[in-house]
């Protein structure tokens, strides 16, 4: 499936020009003029990658990252920061706000290409092609199994899913929503608090083993998988 790239850049001539570029490589790109636009866009579509040009009217790209870097629902979104202003106390300011990667301007479309490829191969989640270990705890994909040290654990399908994400996401914190996406599949109407159920369910699957505790609750937000033991 074509990734979608969130291109949000005020010069017409410029986004015109990425967002071209972009298809022609594979992808799919979603223009946006500004920050408020983009910020629209997110709201129906979450993007894989966004592209986003420093100098926005109004509100600045590097303060829309910060925006995004602080919502949870957007905090893991890779951020490449097109900008002519490259000295070093803008990268500085710029990687504090969360950005992942710059490309100065102006640019080579081909190493346009060759970052946002390079970003997306750094910040894809770990894969879940072959069997994933935590602590003993072995989930197989292809023989569709989860094992403790060798014991069956007996999940639910959905179970399976949900425990075969988190292992594939370790320490991340998720909304319900962010799981109803990525379990259930976005074109799938579920009760939120469905997760909870299901929640329950996997830790008392989990239970018996001690794993249980691996399936943490972060009061206010939603859920995490960790082997660490602070909240």
């Amino acid at each position: 499936m074509a990734k979608t790239i969130l291109l949000v850049e005020d010069e017409a001539a410029i986004r015109e020009m990425i967002e071209s570029a972009l298809a022609h490589a594979g992808f799919n790109p979603l223009p946006a003029a500004d920050a408020a636009e983009a910020e629209r866009v997110m709201k129906q579509t979450r993007p894989d990658l966004i592209l986003l040009d420093w100098m926005l009217p109004g509100v600045s790209g590097i303060e829309l990252a910060r925006r995004l870097r602080r919502d949870i629902s957007t905090r893991e979104l890779p951020i490449i920061m097109l900008t002519a202003r490259c000295e070093e106390p803008d990268r500085v300011s710029g990687l504090e706000a969360g950005v992942d990667d710059y490309v100065g301007k102006p640019f080579s479309v081909r190493e346009l290409i060759a970052r946002i490829q390079a970003v997306l191969r750094r910040t894809a989640p770990r894969s879940e092609t072959g069997p994933m270990e935590i602590e003993g705890l072995i989930l197989d994909p292809s023989s569709h199994r989860v094992t403790a040290e060798g014991t069956p654990i007996k999940v639910g399908p959905t179970e399976f899913r949900m425990l075969r994400f988190f292992m594939g996401n370790r320490e991340r914190v998720f909304t319900r929503s962010q799981l109803l996406d990525n379990v259930w599949g976005d074109n799938v109407y579920v009760e939120e608090r469905t997760v909870d159920v299901h929640i329950r369910r996997l830790r008392k699957a989990l239970a018996p083993f001690g794993y249980d505790k691996l399936v943490q609750t972060v009061h206010g937000t939603g859920y995490r998988f960790s082997t660490q033991t602070d909240s």
